[in-house]
């Protein structure tokens, strides 16, 4: 692995420190201004920019009792770094889902560029408690 590649890598476990430890404050600054961010497949518009991700992605998590992360496999080539992880999410109601990730992100310039998360969304749908799908409805739902 290339020099630019180990730092890229670095940047990325850099921030999922702060992610699972839920750094809020802190995330932003891991982004480039046009950063984009999605989960593929489900989210077309997706986030743009460190605050709009980070507002986001809080959105489904802060709620969490307790978040956890398995990493598997880390791999970097050129500006993007994939990684192969488990994210166990814990609500105060009881559920325990663990749910598994690849994420690919681009960094240039030691910023996330690009952050695209592939998984089976189902699994959250499906396992996840009311109360916490009726939060997220809240906020996916279209304005009139």
């Amino acid at each position: 692995m290339g020099t630019q590649e180990a730092r890229n890598k670095q940047v990325v476990e850099r921030y999922w420190d702060a992610h699972f430890q839920r750094k809020w404050g802190e995330m932003p600054a891991f982004f480039a201004d046009t950063a984009h961010y999605t989960d593929v497949g489900v989210d077309p518009n997706g986030a743009t920019g460190g605050a709009d991700i980070i507002r986001r992605l809080k959105i489904g998590i802060e709620p969490l009792s307790d978040y956890l992360h398995f990493p598997k496999h880390m791999v970097a080539e050129g500006d993007i770094v994939v990684t192969e992880h488990v994210e166990r999410w814990v609500f105060h109601t009881g559920e325990v889902i663990d749910h598994p990730f690849s994420s690919v992100m681009e960094v240039r310039d030691g910023l996330i560029q690009r952050w695209h998360d592939y998984s089976h969304l189902n699994n959250i749908f499906d396992n996840a408690p009311a109360w916490w799908l009726e939060h997220i409805a809240t906020f996916s739902a279209p304005e009139a």
